[in-house]
């Protein structure tokens, strides 16, 4: 062997023999130094546990019919057990999801208060969000939008690589992914109810976008959209606030809940019970997924309203404001109606039956864009069944009438003489609508005569008549599941809490509902139901019963309760009251002729059965400026339904009541469609219409 082979060998030998002195200390060190370590990472395993959402119950009407159920739809969601922990990659992932998204015009939950499109602004009528976006992201409290996409930018690590555009979207997700607690146990939902196209897409792009999953779930479906959409309600993602209220119930960040009507007035009914879905990880890697306990679904709810007879009570106060709106007469009156309610009840339980408002809304709409149905004319999420608070003119005469009897301030025979003017102060004289001349209680109520009602109102004085104010439950919450306005009563009190000045003579318009008095439409059905119970005013309600979610088993049904009882201190107070409402409905038959083509049936006496109404001309801003009130029950005798309606701005409210009634009572009846009248059919008499309604 060669000297130089002998160098090489031993060169060789030397070169494997530090090789293996640097594998033995480098094995040292995995077997001795950091041995526990691995040995905990090879044995290291999690169990995740995340809850499974049950299918919230549905909703149906008093016929049974389907007003809000479920569809299985499919959801994009993001599972934190299979995501990238990096930063960069998972918002490569969030991105590409929503690029596909917007290929097909598929939206994706971005509740970020600032626009789109650059120069960022912060969205209108979003200050709540927009402080808690600066508290989320540490920035100052009067940091710009463009400073919150700086900061988002730089807390998200979003790459200056991306457009403007797309850092705008990425930041946008990352955000809702942190407001909704985006964690092991809670997946994050990025974009609800997709079609099947894009699913496929999403699918085919599913091996580079690690933690997505396309799951199928329930999806809320809205029948009748257009009718009684202020009861039915809507659902939402659960807000900071109302977590922070339930979250020791189980709720959780990304949970839907009920956020109007019998949606959230039911909602512990509706939510069901959730089940439970257990990950196991091993050394970062998922061995199982199981799901340990099942969803339960909620209940069902059934309503009092039949869907049916709610379409037509719409129908019928749509009708009225269009036709209001399309006179062409000069004798034309009440042309600026434009929005107003009817609600209906069952007399003997309280049971809503139907409660129309307009102008309405369409559920669908309200979901896909909130802005422009919250910016519609003449303010369309407002329920004004239930919340719109109105003057009653004179259907409160009917309470100054009940309490005047009951305290014996005048019998069904004592006469007041009406001369146009009241007298009894020097310095304020209010009028009557006509000279009604020398008239009891009865007529009085038939004719509606203020002289009357002022005398009676002032003899009783104000105290008496706030005590049956709220006897007929004016000035209080009726109770209803789904919440409304209490109104008020024109006393002293009330004008002090508003800054008015008490006058002694505002008596005599309090005792005819003029004043500072404000009432709801379901008050007044209210009002009337109690009239025709003889004085038993029930709480309203309008879920009847709650099913389990097929319907097999009834689980409990709502009972009639008595809210109020009214005395009959004469034996024949509510027995006159009643006598003079039975006189107003027929009065129509020779005070007003066929007034045109739309309104050939109005008239209640062409009724198979005796109706009892009171009607009024309540101001609204100012004297000039009058809405058209009613309230009544039929039959008479023996009395099934109780109704009230307002018309803002308008008149001749009363024309609607026989359409109110044959509705009801004939399933296969037709709601005629408004048409615009002539001036030839609009007959003189209109001009002396509204005068008897004062």
């Amino acid at each position: 062997m060669s000297i130089f082979e002998k160098i090489r060998s031993v060169l060789f030998f030397a070169v494997v023999l530090a090789a293996m002195a640097l594998c033995a200390a480098a094995l040292m060190k995995i077997q001795v130094v950091d041995g526990e370590l691995y040995l905990q990472m090879a044995d290291s395993t999690s169990i995740a546990e995340q809850d499974i959402q049950a299918p919230r119950g549905e909703i149906v009407d008093a016929a049974g019919n389907e007003v809000v159920s479920n569809k299985v739809g499919y959801n994009v969601i993001l599972e934190k057990a299979f995501i990238s922990s990096d930063k960069q990659e998972v918002n490569r992932i969030v991105l590409e999801i929503a690029e596909i998204l917007a290929e097909d015009d598929v939206s994706w939950i971005d509740t970020l208060p600032i626009t789109f499109e650059r120069p960022y602004e912060f969205l209108e009528s979003r200050e709540s969000d927009i402080a808690k976006l600066r508290t989320n992201i540490s920035v100052q409290p009067y940091a710009t939008a463009e400073e919150c996409i700086d900061a988002m930018i730089s807390l998200y690590e979003i790459s200056d690589d991306y457009t403007a555009d797309q850092k705008r979207i990425i930041a946008g997700i990352r955000y809702e992914m942190n407001i909704r607690s985006f964690s092991l146990s809670n997946r994050y939902t990025l974009a609800e109810d997709i079609p099947m196209d894009t699913v496929v897409k999403l699918k085919e792009s599913s091996f580079g976008l690690d933690g997505m999953d396309i799951v199928e779930e329930a999806i809320r479906v809205y029948e009748d959209t257009n009718y009684a959409p202020h009861l039915v309600g809507t659902v939402g993602s659960i807000s900071a606030e109302e977590y922070e209220e339930l979250k020791d119930s189980g709720y959780m960040l990304n949970d839907v809940i009920g956020k109007s009507g019998v949606e959230k007035a039911m909602e512990s009914e509706l939510r069901g019970s959730t089940g439970t879905r257990s990950i196991e990880i091993l050394s970062g890697v998922v061995v199982s997924d199981t799901v340990t306990e099942e969803a339960i679904p909620g209940h069902t709810i059934k309503l009092t309203i039949d869907m049916d007879y709610q379409q037509k009570v719409q129908s019928i106060l749509e009708n009225h404001i269009y036709w209001l709106q399309n006179q062409t007469s000069s004798n034309k009156k009440g042309e600026n109606g434009n929005a107003g309610a009817i609600v209906v009840t069952d007399v003997k339980t309280g049971a809503i039956l139907a409660a129309a408002t307009a102008p309405t809304y369409n559920i669908s709409d309200y979901l896909d864009n909130y802005a422009v149905v919250a910016n519609g004319e003449n303010s369309p999420l407002m329920n004004r069944a239930t919340s719109g608070l109105y003057r009653p003119g004179s259907t409160f005469k009917t309470v100054t009438a009940t309490a005047g009897l009951n305290y014996g301030i005048i019998t069904p025979t004592t006469t007041i003489t009406c001369n146009n003017v009241y007298t009894y102060w020097d310095d304020y004289q209010p009028k009557c609508t006509s000279w009604h001349g020398s008239i009891n209680v009865i007529t009085a109520i038939e004719k509606s005569c203020n002289i009357f009602f002022y005398e009676t109102g002032r003899l009783l004085g104000i105290d008496r008549l706030a005590e049956y104010a709220e006897l007929y439950g004016f000035g209080q919450n009726t109770g209803i599941e789904t919440g409304d306005s209490a109104g008020y009563f024109a006393t002293p009190e009330t004008f002090t809490a508003r800054r008015l000045e008490w006058q002694a003579g505002l008596v005599v318009q309090a005792a005819i509902g003029q004043s500072e008095t404000y009432v709801t439409p379901l008050q007044m059905a209210m009002q009337a139901s109690t009239i025709a119970n003889r004085g038993t005013r029930y709480t309203p309600y309008v879920v009847d019963s709650v099913y389990t979610y097929n319907m097999e088993s009834l689980i409990k049904e709502t009972q009639p309760e008595v809210a109020a009882v009214i005395p009959d201190e004469t034996g024949v107070t509510f027995e006159t009251i009643i006598q003079g409402m039975e006189q107003a409905a027929n009065f129509a038959a020779y005070s007003y002729p066929t007034v045109n083509e739309y309104y050939t049936d109005y008239l209640l006496t062409g009724l198979p059965e005796q109706a009892a109404i009171k009607t009024g001309t309540p101001q609204m801003t100012s004297s000039d400026d009058t809405g058209s009130a009613f309230i009544g029950f039929y039959p008479a005798d023996d009395p099934v339904i109780a109704f009230s309606g307002f018309v803002e701005h308008g008149e001749y409210s009363k024309f609607m009541i026989r359409q109110i009634i044959e509705a009801y009572y004939d399933d296969n009846y037709e709601v005629a469609s408004p048409i615009k009248i002539s001036e030839e059919e609009q007959l003189d008499i209109l001009a002396g219409i509204s005068e008897t309604e004062e």
